[in-house]
């Protein structure tokens, strides 16, 4: 079994470790030391954190559809509710993304990773009162796994056949080994509560730092500091208000005017107003979301491997990055993994924009009509640019592509994911696993590009199970080049979180397990005066 405990210099490390010890001995695992706002050096460390304040943050990604209930949760205001009154059984580290304990202490796996025995702390209560228990836990990982629930974790959930409690602790059956599972019990949607929240899951009753006070679908919530909270290194202010404002110009007025201390969605193309306001500082994250063009590979013309190399080649990525993103990420490879996920693919040329081997392929596919892109900014920021700029960097390969632009109603039901070429955006996944199922694997929901090969599908299985870290890297590497080379994902940029805040507000996390410093935003953050 796994322990961890706390060294007095705030480090979490393996009980009996020292710290080059455990350094040493977890490099391979890509495993770094540490827990929530304690584990991270530089800016969030230069100084003790101070108590005391009222947080307010205007945050977009609110709707008067939301519910309260952690199974539903999907924007980014829910993102953050959820990670102030709730908890999880397993965190990760924001530098490196490896797990660390949370409401489960320590972890064990059968030597084919499909037995996982978590022992689960006995010192938490939830907000009313009640001791938190293993079959709490149990109830809330029953309660995703039904099929009936429509939680947003049930695919996470389903490799899982069997949850018991064995002396205290809780064991998880898997029917397969994931070598993955405890970074994937870091999904937001399963936020511990009390039976499970079987019979009231829109009750925010957990054992998260904050307390909801209020509560306002679309609007705003409140939260109170949960005194009896189990850590100490979480809730520096004294209370949270969230305040809803999907409008990017209300979001940057309020902030530039100390309305609100903190906000999200900073368009690049708004980062110079910003900057000119004072007190204001801009947060910039690297991260594993990326802007993409997505094309069926089973639907032609798409289904010629050919084309979809000529349209890799025929984008210019450093001209969206500069043009679109201002800088603020990375460029992508035709492969939906970059160097923020554990074991990485590494040596892999970056395909760059080339007119010559676009028309080369283009000829070769055999294709002579236009090209249509639907494309719109409800896919990501700049999408419509994003498409323009692709239709001329094409146009200089002799190959015509037609830019419609979509109505943002209903982008995401009536064309991404049904029309064979359009633009999209994926946030990032816990470890490479989640992200091929997600949308590679050929019986996934969401396979959006139609990629369906049997051969990947029998990588990805093996990989999952596969505890040897070496080993795993290969196969992961070898997917990769089947996704660039074949695949119909054309990937031009990975896009830094941008964020921003008033110069008093100290702590920020820069965690790129997700925006908002992974959601933890409200209980990381401290006031300097």
């Amino acid at each position: 079994m796994t322990e961890f405990t706390k060294r007095p210099d705030g480090l979490i490390v393996p009980a009996g470790i020292n710290r080059r010890g455990f350094l040493a001995g977890t490099a391979a695992l890509g495993i770094a030391a540490g827990l929530g706002s304690s584990l991270v050096g530089g800016e969030a460390r230069a100084q003790e954190p101070k108590r005391g304040g009222h947080l307010k943050l205007g945050l977009d990604g609110g709707a008067t559809t939301d519910s309260l209930d952690p199974a539903s949760y999907s924007g980014s205001v829910s993102f953050v509710i959820g990670h102030l009154w709730g908890d999880t059984l397993v965190e990760s580290h924001p530098e490196t993304g490896a797990p660390l304990p949370s409401i489960a202490s320590s972890w064990e796996s059968s030597a084919d990773a499909s037995v996982w025995t978590f022992r689960i702390r006995k010192d938490i209560a939830f907000h009313d009162g009640r001791k938190l228990a293993v079959a709490d836990v149990i109830a809330t990982l029953k309660r995703h796994s039904d099929e009936g629930s429509k939680s947003g974790a049930l695919g996470l959930m389903r490799s899982v056949k069997a949850i018991e409690e064995n002396a205290g602790d809780l064991v998880l059956t898997l029917t397969e080994g994931n070598a993955d599972l405890p970074l994937l019990l870091t999904d937001y949607h399963l936020i511990i509560q009390p039976d499970g929240g079987v019979d009231n899951p829109a009750s925010p009753v957990g054992t998260g730092p904050y307390k909801l006070a209020s509560y306002e679908a679309g609007i705003r919530a409140t939260f109170e500091k949960n005194t009896a909270d189990w850590r100490s290194d979480r809730g520096y202010v004294d209370s949270v208000e969230i305040i809803v404002m999907n409008d990017t110009t209300a979001r940057i007025a309020a902030l530039s005017s100390g309305q609100v201390h903190f906000i999200n969605g900073v368009e690049p193309k708004t980062v110079p107003l910003l900057k000119r306001a004072p007190r204001v500082e801009i947060l910039q994250t690297s991260g594993k979301g990326f802007y993409s063009f997505l094309m069926h590979c089973d639907t032609s013309p798409f289904d010629n491997n050919d084309l979809r190399l000529a349209l890799k080649y025929a984008i210019d990525r450093q001209a969206i990055l500069d043009r679109v993103l201002g800088g603020f990420g990375t460029l992508g490879n035709d492969y939906p993994v970059n160097e923020n996920y554990a074991l990485a693919p590494e040596g892999i040329e970056q395909r760059a924009y080339d007119p010559d081997k676009a028309a080369f392929h283009y000829k070769k596919s055999g294709h002579d009509r236009p090209i249509l892109l639907r494309t719109s900014d409800a896919a990501f920021p700049g999408a419509v640019d994003a498409s323009v700029l692709f239709q001329e960097s094409a146009r200089k390969a002799g190959i015509e592509i037609e830019v419609r632009r979509e109505p943002e109603d209903g982008y995401w039901t009536n064309v991404w994911n049904v029309q064979p070429f359009c633009a999209s955006y994926w946030g990032g996944r816990p470890t490479q696993d989640s992200r091929y199922s997600t949308s590679y694997l050929s019986s996934a929901e969401w396979n959006d590009t139609r990629f369906k090969r049997e051969d990947f599908d029998k990588l990805l299985l093996q990989a999952r199970s596969e505890l040897d870290e070496a080993k795993r890297k290969a196969l992961y590497h070898t997917m990769a080049l089947m996704v660039r080379d074949e695949g119909g994902l054309i990937l031009p940029v990975f896009n830094d979180y941008v964020n921003a805040a008033s110069a008093s507000l100290k702590g920020f996390v820069h965690d790129i397990g997700n925006d908002l410093s992974n959601g933890y935003v409200g209980s990381r953050v401290w006031f300097d005066s």
